[in-house]
């Protein structure tokens, strides 16, 4: 995401495109004084992110955290229980885990960055055992609840593999989408599903870096109305009777307001245009790159239509003569700003004792990866500049 310190040169990493009706919108927001958590914009986006996606219920949250804390609170995640999550994420579902008092259980990643399935479908069948309707497991004796499969940069996770194995062992999947908002699969049973929505639950960010953006904002979309309300119920304060202001348990301040629902509303109308642009920009991006001696843009998974979020950039130090953060460096000084993968979260202070299973690609995929510019509205020029310096 663009730095407010960045210099007005820089070519920036992903940052958002206004290009439609958001001005529009919001301010009838404003005129309207329509501007918190309740507006007609709110049930016009949730309903937008319904058609788009294919979910039959859509809830919308302040951001994709607290929509990833409460679809765990939902499927019945409780203090002591155990999540399944990838090690490369950013940190949000590893926190949102936490948040419930339970404990993460940290997988490694495969070539397109996205949790293994092949090696989380081994641990299961290895290191876990079923009783009385519960997956345990073997070495803590704690039952885990839910696996947090996260689509990393947009690319889809291979649910289809996944799915018969949670199923049969009640292992509940919320999917975080946060990345992934206009990604399809294309092959199998799963052909014209979209990310997010496979899953018992699945979650959006509308972050400002994301590909469609609120400015903060996120969704919990679902096919079970006993979800949707159970969200729609906790999101707002768990009002039973808002008149006397009666709660019957626990709630939260969670949902998303009526401008940046506004803003949500014009920014979906583009998505389609905007997935082409991504893809456009991925290809020429890649026939370039690709040419060049020790780097290479990564693949996508080839069972689903990509919506190209971010273009990770995989660097062979010994060919090409710069680590990751030497090009890094080089390239900020030539007013390119890229980003690494995150620090992988098995390492992160707060779950360094936290279980972790055969993490080792993952340190690999860290060591050589690096982000470039990919913005809705980057220039042709602004590509051929980033380029040239990947050149030199």
């Amino acid at each position: 995401m663009l730095n407010k310190d960045l210099n007005k040169n820089m070519i920036p990493l992903s940052v958002p495109h206004i290009s439609g009706n958001e001005w529009k919108y919001i301010k009838e927001c404003l005129d309207t004084e329509w501007v918190s958590s309740v507006g007609k914009y709110v049930d016009k986006f949730e309903s937008a992110i319904c058609s788009w996606s294919g979910a039959k219920y859509a809830v919308a949250c302040v951001n994709g955290t607290a929509a990833l804390h409460i679809a765990l609170k939902l499927v019945g995640v409780t203090p002591g229980d155990e999540v399944i999550v990838p090690t490369v994420t950013f940190i949000s579902p590893v926190n949102a885990v936490r948040y419930l008092g339970a404990e993460p259980v940290f997988m490694d990643c495969d070539k397109y960055y996205n949790m293994d399935v092949e090696k989380l479908i081994e641990f299961i069948k290895k290191e876990t055992f079923f009783k009385k309707g519960q997956t345990i497991n073997k070495t803590t004796n704690n039952k885990i609840t839910a696996v947090i499969p996260v689509h990393i940069f947009g690319n889809a996770v291979n649910l289809d593999r996944l799915l018969p194995v949670c199923k049969e062992r009640n292992i509940k999947i919320v999917e975080d989408a946060a990345e992934s908002m206009g990604t399809c699969y294309r092959e199998e049973a799963l052909n014209g599903r979209c990310t997010g929505t496979i899953g018992d639950i699945g979650c959006y960010s509308f972050n400002g870096n994301k590909i469609i953006t609120t400015g903060g904002g996120g969704m919990i979309v679902s096919d079970s109305q006993k979800y949707a309300e159970k969200a729609r119920y906790v999101t707002t304060q768990a009002k039973d009777d808002s008149l006397h202001s009666i709660h019957n348990e626990i709630g939260y301040n969670f949902r998303l307001t009526n401008i940046q629902a506004a803003m949500g509303v014009a920014q979906l109308e583009n998505l389609k245009k905007y997935l082409k642009i991504k893809k456009c920009n991925y290809d020429y991006y890649k026939a370039e790159i690709d040419e060049i001696l020790g780097l290479h843009l990564a693949e996508v998974p080839d069972y689903a239509d990509n919506n190209y979020w971010m273009y990770a950039l995989q660097i062979d130090k010994e060919v090409y003569g710069k680590s990751r953060e030497e090009l890094m460096l080089f390239l900020q000084k030539n007013n390119i700003q890229t980003r690494p993968i995150w620090h992988l979260n098995h390492l992160q202070l707060p779950y360094k004792d936290c279980q972790n299973y055969k993490i080792e690609k993952a340190y690999d995929m860290l060591d050589k990866t690096l982000n470039i510019p990919c913005s809705v509205n980057l220039k042709k020029e602004s590509i051929d500049q980033v380029i040239r310096n990947l050149k030199c």
